[in-house]
């Protein structure tokens, strides 16, 4: 694993580098560059699809327009990357699809527990829900406009001490993204959510600020959060993917063919995406455990019913008929074959 770690990283240097070059002058006249940020390192199966796509715009706009990437939150966190895009300041932005949830409300139904058991499952949510295609739509008007579907994992928890069952979490600090929806999990589950951006997490578990942290498997590796919360426990509590989306105001100011360029981009960086997290998490599992991480797999029942408080919370929020529409949805795709 450490060669195909050291292997990517060379990969994405030397890609880094050209993605990276400012505007110069072609034939055709000015190459454009689009800054895309995120908040992965630069070790992270993100950068990769974030290289990936950038590589695809360049080829398929031949060379007119360039994908500049910042990765660890060079630009912004997560939740003020999506504010800069919403106004224009930032042109793309790779970031949770909760994030968005603090710009369109019932996004945040997304983040209910257990939608989705397996990888395919999650995949044919996102794919086929009606609801969450409506939810993309309404994104528009908030000024941003996904143009891929990528891949974070299912949300797990790295903690500094043994998580044997959910009554281990009695009054413990747990750090949670900006979103209701995963506060009224964690609540509901005994916790003490605190809000933090991910880029300050790392810090706030080593100076004993919180206790430890949920995100999915490769965000727990490339963000080194084993290192300071050895404690991996495999709750898969909520299905956490990620979207790519643009500046509407971008959007607007592009021609057709570049329009068509960065969905193509998005879609084939997307199933990129998708396809290598969902084959890596036993692997990063492997090399945490190298590292002197201990990795707890669970029986999930507990953390279930430890969690159905959220869904009260939800339907009490949001409405009893939307709430159930949107679960049986997903429990329609989940049966299906």
């Amino acid at each position: 694993m450490d060669q195909i770690r050291t292997t990517r990283r060379i990969a994405l240097l030397g890609t880094a580098g050209l993605l990276a070059a400012p505007a110069i002058a072609t034939a055709q006249g000015r190459v454009r560059t689009l800054r895309l940020n995120h908040t992965d390192t630069d070790i992270g199966a993100r950068q990769e699809a974030a290289l990936l796509f950038g590589r695809r715009v360049q080829e398929l706009t031949e060379g007119q327009y360039r994908v500049q990437v910042f990765h660890s939150g060079q630009l912004a966190n997560d939740a003020r990357s999506l504010e800069q895009v919403a106004v224009g300041s930032i042109d793309l932005a790779i970031t949770g699809v909760v994030t968005y949830a603090t710009h369109t409300r019932p996004l945040n139904l997304i983040a209910l527990p257990y939608l989705a058991e397996n990888y395919q499952q999650g995949w044919r949510l996102y794919d086929e829900s009606r609801f969450i295609a409506s939810q993309k739509q309404a994104l528009i008007g908030r000024g941003m406009r996904i143009v891929g579907d990528w891949e974070a994992g299912f949300r797990c928890f790295s903690t500094t001490f043994a998580l044997p069952s959910p009554a281990a979490v009695r009054g413990r600090k747990l750090r949670i993204a900006p979103v209701d929806m995963i506060r009224w999990i964690m609540e509901s589950q005994g916790w003490n959510p605190v809000v933090l951006p991910v880029t300050e997490v790392y810090l706030a578990i080593q100076q004993g600020t919180v206790d430890g942290q949920e995100n999915p498997i490769d965000t727990i590796f490339s963000q080194r959060f084993h290192e300071v919360a050895k404690h991996i426990t495999l709750s898969n509590h909520i299905y956490s993917p990620l979207w790519l989306c643009a500046s509407e105001r971008v959007w607007q100011s592009l021609p057709e063919k570049a329009r068509e360029a960065l969905m193509q981009a998005g879609r084939e960086s997307g199933q990129h995406n998708r396809q290598q997290v969902a084959a890596n998490d036993e692997a990063l599992l492997r090399q945490m455990t190298e590292k002197g991480a201990t990795i707890a797999r669970p029986e999930l029942g507990p953390w279930r019913d430890a969690s159905q408080g959220a869904i009260a919370r939800a339907r009490q929020e949001y409405g009893q008929e939307q709430v159930d529409a949107f679960m049986a949805e997903a429990a329609a795709l989940r049966a299906r074959a």
